[in-house]
């Protein structure tokens, strides 16, 4: 076991030092943390100012101050100027000064066109200060008549699975997609070309000397995998604190921990199916030149399981997703997306990853064998069917 953990860390320590390694991690972290920035970005202001001209338009600043938050997960505050005429409330609107004015309780000025939130709350306020008003007028006592029409909201009770956090579980879901294929991809790829570097420097007959084909393998395999684990890590820290630091955290679905403990068990299944898969595909070749064509089967094999993990991430209760989850290698990638977009039962997970175990088990004896008996052939390509016999 020494021969290795030695290799291993040579792994790590080569790899973890590049700056091709360092310059992905800070910039897949950094996209990651942007992305939950952009629904405050796009969300519009967290506060206006508006100005009212008149007494009519005066009477608006009780209601325009005292509204609730329309709707979002973020506090909405509105301060209120006053201007004696329409001539300086435009300026002010010009100059940016202030958001929009109030005329006369009957116009709203603006720099082109009102923002759609502000809209609201001036409609809203509109609405409360001229319905008061028309009930004065009639006799009627507005206190009286609004809490005669607070009547308590029906309550709404789901009879399936919670859809409250569904716009965020499939946001969530699909993010999970693209990182997982991304990372599996590239760390696959990287222990091929390593494999078919040291065969092909012929750097690998002075290592197996000293150390067996198995842990020439399982190091090469284990130290590129735990720094790709480093930087799914990195990402989910770096997605998890985006999300507190701009208030987001507070529209994530319950059962957070559960999604990012179940993405880094399902990563580490797929990234060993996968990476046996590639170091036994590229021992057959001795040339970089010819990795494409070697290793074709498994890029098609990844490519059809981010397009059905990316179906499953928009549609988690499918049947097609449901058996999938269930089948390797398909379920390395669809199960966790399943898992981050919906409800799914025990016995599928469970199920899905005892499949999976197996089948990577089987792909780790399969693939050293095949290593074994190739790595070691230079020259013209070792044709799969020899090597497996």
């Amino acid at each position: 076991m020494s021969g290795l953990w030695l290799v291993a860390q040579r792994e790590i320590i080569t790899r973890g030092r590049t700056k091709a390694f360092v310059i992905g991690l800070v910039v897949s972290a950094v996209l990651v943390a942007a992305l939950a920035f952009l629904p405050r970005l796009f969300s519009g202001p967290d506060s206006y100012t508006v100005g009212l001209v008149g007494a009519q338009s005066q009477a608006l600043q009780p209601a325009l101050t005292g509204q609730a938050p329309t709707g979002t997960a973020k506090e909405v505050t509105i301060a209120v100027r006053e201007f004696p005429d329409e001539a300086a409330a435009s300026d002010a609107v010009n100059t940016g000064d202030v958001d929009a004015a109030v005329v006369d309780g009957r116009r709203v000025l603006a720099d082109g066109e009102v923002d759609r939130e502000l809209g609201l709350l001036l409609e809203s306020a509109h609405q409360t200060v001229q319905t008061q008003s028309q009930l004065a007028d009639a006799g009627l006592d507005p206190a009286k008549v609004a809490q005669a029409m607070r009547v308590a909201p029906l309550e709404q009770v789901s009879v399936g699975a919670d859809a409250r956090y569904a716009g965020v579980r499939v946001g969530i879901a699909s993010l999970l997609v693209m990182v997982l294929f991304f990372l599996l991809i590239y760390s696959s790829m990287y222990v091929a070309m390593g494999v078919i570097e040291e065969k092909g420097s012929r750097i690998v007959e002075i290592l197996l000397t000293s150390i067996r084909p198995w842990q020439l393998l399982g190091g090469k395999i284990l130290g590129l995998g735990t720094l790709a684990l480093a930087n799914l890590v990195v990402i989910i820290l770096a997605g998890l604190g985006a999300a507190v630091a701009t208030g987001f955290v507070a529209e994530l679905p319950p059962g957070m921990t559960g999604i990012v403990i179940s993405t880094l068990f399902w990563f580490i299944l797929g990234y060993a199916f996968f990476a046996a898969l590639a170091a036994a595909l590229g021992s057959l070749v001795s040339r970089q030149e010819d990795a494409n064509s070697v290793l074709t089967p498994m890029t098609m094999l990844m490519t059809i399981t981010y397009l059905v993990a990316y179906f499953s991430a928009v549609q988690p209760s499918s049947a097609v997703a449901r058996i999938l989850s269930l089948v390797p290698p398909f379920s390395s990638m669809v199960m966790p997306v399943r898992m981050a977009g919906g409800e799914v039962l025990a016995w599928e997970i469970a199920t899905g990853a005892a499949l999976m175990l197996l089948a990577t088990a089987g792909t780790l004896l399969l693939g050293a064998r095949i290593y074994q008996r190739a790595v070691l052939r230079t020259g013209a390509r070792v044709k799969l069917s020899e090597a497996v016999r």
